[in-house]
C-alpha cells in the first residue's frame, strides 16, 4: 500500500489543556474531524495515532500542520512551510 501524504489540519498549532494521568490519542493523518485527536480517518492510510500521556495538568501544544519533528507536539513548522 502506497503511504499518503498528511493532510494539513491547521496552520496554527492546538492548545489543549490536558488532564493529568489522561491519554490523548494526536491525529497524524490530518484527517481527522476531531481535531488535533484522533477519530479513526486514518483508516486505509498507512497513518497512525501518536499517544501522548500526561503526566501533568497543563496546557501542550499539539501540532496542525502535521509536520512537525516533535511529534505530537507543534516545533513551529506551520510558520515555514505553505
Amino acid at each position: 500500500m502506497n503511504r499518503l501524504e498528511a493532510v494539513r489540519a491547521s496552520d496554527t498549532p492546538f492548545a489543549v489543556d490536558v488532564e493529568a494521568g489522561k491519554s490523548y490519542f494526536w491525529c497524524a493523518c490530518g484527517r481527522s474531524r476531531s481535531q488535533p485527536f484522533c477519530d479513526g480517518s486514518h483508516k486505509d492510510t498507512g497513518f497512525t495515532p501518536v499517544r501522548y500521556d500526561a503526566d501533568q495538568a497543563r496546557t501542550v501544544f499539539f501540532c496542525g500542520c502535521k509536520g512537525t519533528g516533535t511529534r505530537p507536539f507543534c516545533d513551529g513548522t506551520h510558520a515555514r512551510k505553505s
